[in-house]
């Protein structure tokens, strides 16, 4: 899979040229606008909506929960789990040891990253460019399903990408990255001396307990792609189950300006083992010198299955070769 990143550019006359990308079973979801993050407390996430601001409704109920034990296919829900708008952090110190917790919830997002390489699933993608009345002016939208090779190679197949109508930004390959590595932040054992990790307290989300750690690059290496945010680890299966927060750095060279949003993304659990990211949304404004531009962004990961390949391979007992019968 190759490594590319997803970013809005702006050039010197705010059009925009789009760009079609093809995502490589890594399509990220949108996150609800978080207006305040303070004295750790997060307050006033208001859910996703459409371009009137109103609060989406496909059918499914607005108010999906985080839980512990989500039956299979409840990724399938096409609305996000509500937020812990309300909810406080309390700073009591944990029951373990910070750096155990740490270096449990390393470990198990190592085994998940390897776990769900092994699934398929479909994601859609959506981005719009809305006015200054909060209309969307441009959208572009793409379904496919992240899939295998008889042989066990993975692809992706788009079944659905009408014509964009986006004109002031088009997606860069840093976007399509930030899409595959960033939005469903994984934090790995391999990962995290590249991250300081500081303990805020614990969470209720939800059904959920949890732990809060604040996250961010030790150093911004060239041509790497870091989350910097915050994390919320199920205080049980020591697993990441939400995240808020963006990509790093922006990029601006001259007129060329790369510039990324502020993200929320959420993980159901899936098989009763792994919690795996479900729907992520973005509403923001990115600052450009030419202006700012507010985009809403969101993809949802759904029909999460394993995939069990058909091909069986034969060990046979090598043999003594047969002489050949002589005249």
């Amino acid at each position: 899979m190759r490594s590319s990143y997803l970013n809005f550019r702006v050039g010197s006359n705010r059009r925009i040229v789009t760009l079609a990308v093809s995502l490589l079973g890594i399509l990220w979801l949108g996150i609800s606008p978080v207006r305040a993050q303070q004295n750790g407390r997060v307050r006033d996430v208001s859910p996703p909506g459409d371009s009137t601001g109103n609060a989406q409704d496909n059918g499914q109920g607005n108010d999906p929960q985080l839980k512990r034990d989500n039956p299979a296919g409840a990724a399938d829900s096409s609305s996000p789990p509500s937020s812990s708008a309300n909810s406080t952090t309390s700073s009591k110190p944990p029951s373990i040891p910070v750096d155990e917790i740490i270096q449990k919830f390393a470990a198990r997002e190592s085994e998940f990253k390897i776990e769900r390489d092994n699934f398929t699933y479909t994601q859609t993608y959506s981005i719009a460019t809305l006015d200054d009345d909060g209309r969307v002016d441009g959208e572009y939208t793409m379904t496919s399903d992240i899939m295998f090779t008889r042989d066990g190679k993975r692809y992706e197949q788009v079944t659905y990408a009408p014509e964009s109508t986006l004109e002031r930004i088009t997606l860069t390959s840093e976007d399509i990255s930030d899409i595959k590595d960033v939005q469903p932040f994984v934090l790995t054992t391999e990962d995290l001396p590249k991250y300081t990790e500081s303990y805020v307290g614990r969470e209720q989300v939800d059904e959920i307990g949890t732990y809060v750690f604040d996250v961010g690059p030790k150093v911004l290496e060239k041509n790497q792609r870091y989350f910097q945010g915050r994390i919320w680890v199920d205080d049980r299966d020591f697993e990441i189950v939400k995240t808020y927060g963006k990509a790093v750095p922006d990029i601006r060279k001259g007129n060329n300006e790369n510039v990324f949003p502020r993200f929320e993304t959420y993980r159901e659990n899936i098989e009763g083992t792994f919690w795996f990211p479900t729907y992520t949304h973005s509403d923001d404004i990115l600052h450009f010198k030419t202006g700012n531009i507010h985009i809403r962004m969101t993809v949802h990961y759904s029909d999460y299955k394993r995939f069990r390949s058909t091909i069986r391979l034969l060990h046979s007992t090598p043999t003594e070769p047969t002489a050949s019968p002589t005249r």
